[in-house]
């Protein structure tokens, strides 16, 4: 495929992934070339590696204010959430087999629990409201004697609402208390670091996903928080590394670079969100002011800094996206529409969008790259797209075909 020639680059994806800092490639390279050592094995060469492991754990427990043994080094995102999910459905089985999500989850999270029921589990998968939010009395009125999980992403990843999830594992606890047994709170936070704090004492859950390419840190590379006393059975067998809960050697390079993006992430975590609320509500009021038929996605206030999710009455997603690529502008549809799937969200469609209006959206995530500059252009390009978009109804218009 040639390779096109932008003018100019403007990426607006970041809640897909984030570019790789700099701090975090210099601190990684000795680990791929000269300190390459195996941490597992017992010579200097390899205790190198397994030091910068140590302190990059403690880094990482420092920010989320738990015990460096709670942590547990995974591949990513993907990985942490089927780690945590099948985890406690099988360490707590003989307990009880009922576990709860909500229909708005990542594919990780809800083809884990699909899975799952074909073993034998119960999952109720909750509803959500118009802007997306995980009533906490709707998980309340979900927990039987049977409940040994509760996984409720912090942060959605398509339109960007906040999950009330304090309370929501208020009420957990208080009605496993009622029940006299455990039941496990688990959050997808993959989504909400470097813009919402992780503090684990404070949010009150029992499992926490990461995952390092969204937040400036290397893909491949996540880490799953396990409170201590935690039921857990592991689903990767091996050599037992991460102390017998997650087995195959420890990707050092990732690590390193991973902690090392985190703690800058949070270092630069307020002046980061009041730089992307700026931009967004920017973005937000100047579609509206510039493109008519427009419906942004999501909660009004209770959404990530960054998250911009709109909908288009009469033009579908992928062609807007295609206009976009071709001005130089990165962005997302907010349709899982591809060349082998014409599928709607599944998150829109579930916050009361019909499948025209899913396929019709488009999520813009800026960066603390991003400036005022990006968002004009963004907003100009966008209304000349729609506009001409809109002329073509053989074309463009959803449900019609040529």
């Amino acid at each position: 495929m040639p390779k096109l020639t932008y003018e100019k680059l403007i990426y607006l994806d970041h809640a897909a992934t984030t570019p790789l800092r700099s701090e975090a490639l210099d601190l990684m390279i000795p680990y791929f070339t000269q300190t390459f050592g195996n941490p597992s094995s017992i010579y200097t060469l390899a205790q190198e590696s397994r030091k910068a492991m140590d302190d990059a754990r403690e880094t990482i427990a420092s920010i989320l204010d738990c015990r460096v043994s709670e942590i547990v080094f995974t591949s990513g995102g993907t990985e942490s959430d089927n780690t945590a999910i099948k985890g406690v459905a099988f360490g707590l089985r003989t307990l009880g087999n009922h576990i709860i999500t909500s229909n708005i989850e990542h594919h990780a999270v809800l083809h884990t629990c699909y899975q799952l029921e074909q073993f034998g589990f119960d999952v109720t998968y909750l509803p959500v409201d118009g802007h997306g939010l995980v009533s906490p009395e709707d998980v309340a009125a979900a927990i039987t004697d049977k409940t040994i999980l509760v996984s409720v992403m912090l942060a959605n990843n398509e339109i960007g609402t906040i999950q009330p999830i304090k309370k929501i594992v208020e009420v957990t606890k208080k009605n496993a208390k009622r029940l006299q047994r455990s039941i496990v709170v688990h959050t997808d936070a993959v989504q909400a670091a470097g813009q919402l704090e992780l503090n684990i004492e404070d949010l009150g859950v029992d499992m926490l996903s990461l995952s390092g390419h969204k937040f400036g840190g290397p893909k491949g590379v996540g880490l799953l928080y396990v409170r201590r006393g935690t039921a857990f059975e592991p689903h990767q067998m091996g050599g037992g590394q991460e102390r017998q809960r997650r087995s195959g050697t420890e990707n050092v390079p990732g690590i390193v670079g991973m902690a090392e993006a985190f703690r800058l992430a949070e270092q630069e975590r307020d002046l980061a969100v009041r730089h992307c609320t700026r931009l967004r509500d920017r973005i937000i009021t100047g579609i509206e002011e510039r493109i008519s038929g427009v419906q942004i996605n999501g909660h009004a206030t209770q959404r990530l800094a960054n998250n911009v999710s709109v909908s288009f009455d009469g033009v579908e997603g992928e062609p807007i996206l295609l206009a976009l690529d071709f001005a130089g502008i990165c962005a997302s549809s907010g349709s899982a529409c591809s060349s082998a799937s014409l599928e709607p969200s599944h998150v829109l469609t579930a916050i009361g969008l019909t499948a025209e209006q899913a396929q019709a959206s488009l999520r813009i995530t800026v960066g603390k790259d991003n400036n005022d500059e990006d968002v004009e252009y963004l907003i100009d390009k966008l209304s000349e797209i729609v506009t001409k978009l809109r002329s073509m109804p053989s074309l463009s218009v959803v449900g019609q075909t040529a």
